[in-house]
């Protein structure tokens, strides 16, 4: 595998020197980690920008393989847009492999868009091993919370106008319209979300603490014993105990997690799982950043009502 690796890699850097470079007239070229940000990179950039996402949204975020292909992506792009926080820390293999100056960490097209945000879950104690996948910068899922989406797409739009600075009003412009957007979405949807307030839900993995606290939702307990780590028959038995006691009647679950699990716990509950999209295109029909939010939102409110 490592010889195969290897030759790819080789055979990466061949071509490299034959790809065509660009004109001022191509279209900015970016890369984005996770496919929200692609969602985000493409309202603010517009018919200006050619995006690409080296994530899935069906995929767990946090472990990327890192392969030629993504490599090659990245040999190619003016500008790599990141989350932060150690959610896509892999990419900087993918990086070093790529051999692009534009988006080492410290250049100009290098955007981590978690510049800003006010990080929940950050450990209070030295983290170890033995408390599982736990992030030592805190939460990195804020790209869950549409009210990020100001910020995120502010160090976007910096970003594409140290790369670009004639369309900086163009940029500008295209990240208004999509806010207007959001915000009547986000009218929408707190008041779908209104009647729950203080509703206590389960979580399969605990990535969902920023739209959880966005709409007024509580995190009960999690399906996993501790962050990636898969639970034991007694946690099991001690979360279906919690439930029941009290009332809990939804089991949120990702996309790439195990639903047959989420659903048996749920079932013993007298609950329900509900699969909510963890990215863009996580589920069928979440195909922007602004539809992911919809089916997350109506998901809920249908599973609690």
């Amino acid at each position: 595998m490592r010889r195969a690796i290897l030759i790819s890699l080789a055979a990466l850097f061949m071509i490299g020197p034959l790809l065509p470079a660009a004109s001022a007239a191509d279209k900015i070229r970016v890369v984005a980690t996770i496919p929200d940000l692609k969602a985000l990179t493409e309202e603010v950039g517009g018919k200006l920008v050619d995006v690409e996402s080296l994530a899935r949204g069906t995929q767990n975020a946090h472990e990327l393989e890192i392969r030629p292909s993504l490599m090659l992506k990245l040999r190619r792009a003016d500008m790599l847009v990141e989350n932060g926080l150690e959610l896509d820390s892999w990419a900087e293999v993918a990086v070093q492999g790529a051999n692009n100056p534009n988006i080492v960490r410290g250049a100009p097209g290098r955007v981590d868009v978690s510049r800003g945000i006010q990080v929940l879950e950050v450990p209070s104690t030295r983290v170890d091993r033995s408390m599982g996948d736990v992030h030592p910068l805190g939460n990195p899922h804020y790209s869950l919370d549409p009210g990020m989406a100001p910020i995120i797409t502010q160090n976007i739009a910096d970003g594409l106008g140290r790369f670009a600075p004639e369309h900086r009003a163009e940029f500008e412009k295209n990240r208004q319209a999509f806010l207007a957007r959001l915000d009547e979405a986000m009218a929408r949807w707190a008041r779908a979300m209104e009647p729950f307030k203080g509703v206590k839900v389960v979580v399969y993995h605990p990535q969902w603490i920023y739209i959880l606290s966005r709409f007024g939702l509580s995190q009960a307990a999690t399906l996993e014993d501790r962050p990636g780590i898969p639970a034991s028959p007694t946690h099991l038995t001690r979360v279906i105990r919690q439930m029941k006691d009290e009332g809990i009647k939804v089991i949120i679950v990702e996309p790439w997690n195990d639903l047959k699990l989420a659903t048996r716990v749920a079932d013993e509950a007298g609950a329900k799982a509900v699969v909510l999209a963890s990215m863009v295109g996580g589920v069928k029909g979440a195909d922007s950043y602004i539809a992911a939010i919809d089916h997350n939102v109506n998901a809920l409110v249908t599973a609690m009502k």
